[in-house]
């Protein structure tokens, strides 16, 4: 069961990734906080790892011998990352430039405050 929510996470992380063009930092590393317990340093290494086939491999290696990178996380969140970035790329090509440009704006500012008034 935690595998499929994994999945879901990677999914949504796919979907703002294709629609806005973030994922990583921003869906991400809070979601492994907020909702999956991580510390940030794990939240971030996780992310890393998840991203390693595009970006961040020496990144994520020098997390991963800290002991910061969850690969049995990882791995099912860039499954469901991999084809929510589709789905998101897809359902976001008919909106207009100004109401995509609201909608960045908004979810930006909600995670930072999120991320500076929650412990």
């Amino acid at each position: 069961m935690t595998q499929i929510l994994y999945v879901i996470l990677g999914l949504v992380a796919g979907i703002f990734s294709g629609v806005f063009g973030i994922g990583g930092g921003t869906i991400l590393i809070p979601a492994l906080v907020f909702l999956f317990g991580l510390t940030q340093h794990q939240a971030q290494g996780t992310t890393l790892a998840i991203m390693v086939p595009p970006i961040g491999l020496l990144a994520a290696l020098r997390y991963y011998y800290s002991g910061n990178v969850r690969l049995d996380m990882a791995v099912f969140i860039c499954l469901g990352f991999l084809f929510g970035g589709l789905l998101g790329a897809h359902l976001i090509q008919n909106i207009t430039e100004p109401v995509l440009k609201r909608l960045f704006g908004i979810y930006l500012a909600f995670i930072a405050i999120r991320m500076i008034f929650t412990k």
